[in-house]
This record gives C-alpha cells, sequence and structure tokens, in this order.
C-alpha cells in the first residue's frame, strides 16, 4: 500500500509556484563584424563540406561549397545573411554536382 501511495504522489500533478515567470532582458547584439561573418560563413560551408563526405563525396571542401552557393549572387548581389546560410544549408549534392560539371565546362583546361 505505501508503494501505491508514492507512486500516486509521483504521478500527481505538481503544483505551479505563484511566482511570476520572468523573462531574461533582450540582449542588445553588436553587428558582426566582416571577419566574423566570413568566419561563420566558412564554418557553415565546412559544414555542408563534412555533410557531403559523409554520404561519400570525398574530396569536396567548404571553398567548393562557398564558390558553388556564391555563384548564385554575381548577378544579384549579396543578399541579407540568413538567406546565405539557407542557400548553404539547403544545397542539395545534385545541385552542388551541376555546379562542378559547369563549372569544368566554364574554366580553359589549357591556360
Amino acid at each position: 500500500m505505501e508503494q501505491d501511495e508514492r507512486i500516486a504522489d509521483i504521478l500527481e500533478p505538481q503544483e505551479e509556484s505563484e511566482e511570476p515567470v520572468r523573462s531574461e532582458p533582450e540582449a542588445t547584439e553588436e553587428p558582426l563584424s566582416d571577419e566574423e561573418l566570413n568566419q561563420m560563413i566558412e564554418s557553415i560551408c565546412n559544414s555542408k563540406a563534412e555533410e557531403f563526405r559523409m554520404i561519400g563525396y570525398e574530396h569536396v571542401t567548404g571553398q567548393e561549397i562557398w564558390e558553388c552557393v556564391s555563384d548564385k549572387y554575381r548577378k544579384t548581389g549579396v543578399p541579407p545573411l540568413h538567406k546565405i546560410v539557407n542557400d548553404i544549408l539547403s544545397l542539395k549534392v545534385t545541385s552542388f554536382m551541376n555546379w562542378m560539371t559547369m563549372s569544368i565546362y566554364k574554366t580553359d583546361p589549357f591556360k
């Protein structure tokens, strides 16, 4: 019987405290410097390259990921940071391989 009472005590919902919920003050973050932005983007590109390596594309680098993603920005200009991050993280292997194939055709191998 004592064990049943202990289990009932555990299963009973606990009373909510009367203290008001306090939210932490909003942090005022300073904008990132260009160097910090570049480091963050480089880190994200390296992460994506590591993802590709994990599924069998062993020779992909973070630099190639960035070149692929930034190739879209040549005509339109650099978009907001959230768009860049989204473009990197949502990059599919097929899109990357298509870009790699096209970039090989665009280069002059006899230079």
